[in-house]
């Protein structure tokens, strides 16, 4: 009986999961490289692979139910994968990490060198870290366009949004920073529409082409659907991307501004306990370090500043971070839980997962939101 039953969640598992992808491949999939990992429903995978210009969409099966929270820390993750890869700690080098909404379990990217493989690894609640077999998975790729002349040089991150996944990243024009949306459910080929972006920087008091969104997420309002995007030096903007055409040239509006001289990691929005949401930031400071315990940091923004209406609260009047202040002003704050992050991605509204570097050495631990 207890085997039938596990059959049937299987089943059922990856029946669910096949709404999303249209023709998927099974088996003899390689990833070349890869810049970024995050979830969609249903335990699928997206991978940003900037070899191939591509998104790669993979069913991992892992769809819950939601019992794999990292139950203790793991001190020194980077040994503990080189361990079960066969490598030297030294050898190993963690290109991002994401979050199973559905199960609570943990995804590295790895890349291993000599070879220069890269892997998926996944860390359970026990702090286990095993490989992600790809052999019996589904998966498809998505091609990024770049242009009539150009090509994509870069894609700098990936998120799911009901209907379509997002991507970011750049190409080799005059207007650079790119913004790509694939409709749902995803299938092989090039099906994506690319926009241009282009963005007020409010720390230099210009128009920017080239400078790509770091990291975004997914925004709806009553004003429509936006990409929330982060930029070195570091405005936060958004773009609307209701009812545009592929091909068009898309202007953000800069809403905040943290402070020069950083670069955003990761993004992700949560709902606090009275219900207030925010924006956190994942930054690294590569100027002089000018506040906090280290050069990775992260602040969160009130989710009020991004509903601000045009011009009062934008562009050149953006909100500006007191940058020798932990707070101000109000609804901008650090959040001290990621001083050291190198990684980091959302849990729940109470808890992120971070990949910490503690004088050089990696560990992954749960930490508490604010």
């Amino acid at each position: 009986m207890k085997a039938l039953c596990l059959s049937l969640l299987i089943v059922t598992t990856f029946s669910a999961s096949a709404a999303l992808l249209e023709s998927p491949q099974k088996g003899g999939l390689q990833i070349q490289s890869l810049s970024s990992l995050s979830f969609g429903p249903e335990g699928l995978l997206l991978v940003a692979e900037p070899a191939s210009a591509s998104v790669v969409a993979i069913q991992t099966g892992d769809a819950g139910p939601k019992t794999e929270r990292l139950a203790k820390p793991v001190a020194d993750i980077g040994a503990q994968i080189a361990a079960g890869l066969g490598a030297k700690k030294e050898d190993i080098t963690i290109k991002d990490l994401a979050v199973n909404p559905a199960s609570g379990r943990i995804y590295l990217g790895v890349q291993r060198r000599p070879d220069n493989a890269v892997l998926i690894v996944s860390v359970g609640a026990d702090g286990k870290v095993a490989p992600l077999n790809l052999d019996p998975l589904a998966w498809v790729r998505i091609t990024l366009p770049g242009g009539t002349a150009s090509k994509v040089t870069n894609i700098t991150d990936v998120a799911f949004d009901k209907d379509r996944v997002f991507a970011t990243g750049t190409c080799n024009e005059e207007f650079a920073s790119r913004i790509f949306t694939i409709p749902v459910p995803l299938k092989n080929g090039a099906t994506a529409s690319v926009f241009s972006a282009e963005t007020y920087h409010v720390a230099h008091r210009k128009w920017e082409t080239k400078a790509p969104i770091q990291s975004f997420v997914p925004y709806q309002s009553k004003e429509g659907t936006f990409v929330v995007g982060a930029f070195a030096c570091t405005p936060v903007a958004k773009f609307r991307v209701d009812d545009i055409q592929s091909g068009a040239q898309v202007k953000g509006v800069s809403m905040v501004e943290l402070g020069s001289g950083n670069r955003p990691l990761d993004l992700f929005s949560y709902s606090d306990k009275s219900g207030k949401e925010w924006l956190v930031v994942h930054t690294q400071r590569f100027k002089q370090n000018a506040f906090g315990p280290s050069k990775m940091w992260g602040a969160r923004i009130s989710m009020d500043y991004l509903d601000a209406k045009a011009p009062e609260k934008t562009n050149e009047n953006a909100a500006r971070r007191d940058e020798k202040e932990p707070k101000g002003p109000e609804g901008i704050e650090i959040v001290d839980a990621l001083f050291g992050a190198v990684q980091v991605d959302k849990l729940s509204d109470t808890e992120a997962v971070v990949l910490r570097d503690t004088e050089g050495t990696l560990s992954l631990e749960v930490a508490a939101l604010p």
